[in-house]
């Protein structure tokens, strides 16, 4: 019987895959981005709307001499809103300030790196605001705050919103710093 000498070549050793975990946090990425999305476009919506009430407030304080005791408080509520609601989209779209003057000299992956080591604070911070915002807004429902206006609309809804609109900011400070993550250890952006 006569064998054969078969020579194999030898292949570079395969990175290993990450596999399920990476599909997991592709995942909580792609959902949080959209959540993001859908929450901020749709609280954009107020901007105009508060515009409106003013407008509505300052013809009839102004040309009619009857001013409402209302227009006020609803325009706080709508901006305060809106400037909650979009923080997640805005961060998402990394429009939020940033200091430049090293920054932008980074390379890529230098970017994922200072965002990774930022990401860590960032997100110690909005579980500290998390919780402290949460007691702040129960103890308002519990006593069923209101605004000391003429009006006096219960605000205790608007202070529940502090935490809800940190928590948001929290989910995609967490998706950005995965996302950041990934790319500062392998060198490549995640793709999603």
């Amino acid at each position: 019987m006569r064998t054969e000498n078969r020579t194999f070549a030898t292949r570079a050793p395969e990175r290993k895959s990450f596999g399920f975990p990476l599909l997991l946090l592709k995942g909580y990425i792609r959902f949080v981005d959209k959540l993001s999305e859908v929450i901020g476009r749709s609280a954009g919506v107020l901007l105009p709307v508060m515009v409106l009430v003013l407008s509505y407030e300052v013809v009839a304080r102004y040309f009619f001499k009857r001013p409402t005791i209302w227009a006020y408080d609803m325009a706080i509520f709508m901006f305060g809103y809106c400037g909650l609601l979009v923080g997640g989209y805005v961060l998402r779209e990394r429009e939020h300030v940033n200091v430049d003057i090293l920054y932008n000299r980074f390379s890529p992956r230098g970017k994922a790196i200072a965002n990774s080591l930022s990401g860590i604070l960032f997100i110690y911070l909005m579980v500290l605001i998390i919780v402290f915002t949460l007691d702040y807004g129960l103890k308002s429902f519990e006593i069923r705050e209101a605004t000391a206006t003429e009006w006096g609309p219960p605000v205790w809804h608007f202070k529940l919103m502090l935490p809800i609109g940190a928590f948001l900011l929290f989910l995609q400070g967490l998706a950005n710093w995965i996302r950041d993550l990934y790319h500062a250890f392998t060198g490549k952006e995640m793709d999603t």
